[in-house]
């Protein structure tokens, strides 16, 4: 860890300040069941890693783990978040796959063994993704004789991604989270002002709703969320199930789902804005729409629905005020 902070310009006396702080440092286990009975471990040093619980443990081990992109950037993009560590790797030929995947996960196994952290393989999964019309294909990892799980669907940063991009799965459990809280307004509502009503939609409901909505809002399945928001709306106003809700999302100055979606990844565009070219710098043509964003060539449709492409359809009349 001071090796590592000394390579990143912490050195001298600001090094020599973490030394003091890393250095005799102890801890133990504690067991507490609820009689109060205590069981705890000895005393013992901590040798490595940073002391738990504290403000500066998580920038620790950011700086600790820093290089670990390094080891496998020349096959593969490495994705971290925290201590949750993504690889992808992407190859057209099925061995070259076969052999950067070897290779890949023989590199991290190294880079642990030699940094002194070890690998969880029971939380290490494969996830291969496929189009509708593409097979499987039967891929067995096995590192240091642990072979590592196959799976058809993750958890990533709160999002449940399956091998097709469908967003079946996560969409399911996001209209379990919208019923329960549709339910919970409609129980409250006896004791609450309509002002009261629609903030607690916003804390419950359209937070929930508008999580990654750029990335499983073009799917189809994504309209069960768009009856769900108009039945919570009607609860709200006090309105019948064959109500419209037109004017009622006007009343209570809540957007549509739909309208949610496009003014997410308007300003996802806005924000990132540097991802994306415009015609201009494309070519030196002096067209009617150089300023419009360019829309790369793509045939496989799921590349189409993806977010750096749906913005065409929906965001296009706003990209010329960039």
């Amino acid at each position: 860890m001071l090796t590592k902070l000394e390579f990143y310009g912490v050195s001298d006396i600001a090094n020599q300040l973490m030394r003091s702080y890393l250095n005799y440092r102890y801890q133990r286990v504690v067991i507490k069941d609820k009689i109060t009975i205590k069981w705890s471990s000895e005393w013992e040093p901590v040798k490595h890693g940073v002391p738990q619980g504290s403000i500066l443990g998580p920038l620790l081990f950011l700086v600790y783990i820093n290089d670990l992109s390094r080891t496998v950037n020349s096959v593969a993009k490495l994705i971290l978040f925290a201590d949750d560590t993504s690889i992808v790797i992407s190859n057209s030929s099925i061995e070259e796959f076969k052999s950067s995947t070897n290779l890949v996960m023989k590199q991290t196994v190294n880079w642990f063994q030699s940094n002194y952290l070890s690998l969880n393989y029971n939380k290490t999964h494969f996830l291969q993704f496929l189009t509708k019309k593409q097979n499987e294909r039967k891929i067995q990892i096995t590192i240091s004789n642990s072979i590592i799980t196959n799976i058809n669907s993750t958890k990533f940063l709160g999002l449940t991604i399956d091998n097709t991009l469908s967003w079946r799965e996560y969409i399911s459990r996001l209209t379990s989270k919208l019923n329960k809280a549709c339910y919970a307004i409609r129980v409250i509502k006896p004791f609450m002002t309509q002002n009261i009503l629609r903030t607690v939609y916003f804390s419950y409901f359209h937070s929930v709703m508008s999580y990654g909505v750029i990335f499983w809002g073009n799917s189809h399945l994504s309209n069960n969320t768009f009856r769900i928001q108009k039945r919570i709306i009607r609860i709200i106003i006090n309105k019948g199930k064959r109500d419209s809700c037109r004017n009622l999302y006007k009343q209570l100055q809540i957007p549509t789902f739909p309208s949610q979606y496009i003014f997410s990844l308007l300003l996802f565009v806005a924000k990132y804005r540097d991802l994306f070219l415009s015609n201009s710098e494309i070519h030196d043509k002096n067209t009617r729409f150089n300023y419009n964003l360019h829309l790369p060539h793509t045939n496989l449709t799921l590349v189409q629905k993806g977010v750096f492409l749906l913005w065409k359809q929906n965001l296009q009349p706003f990209t010329n005020s960039y």
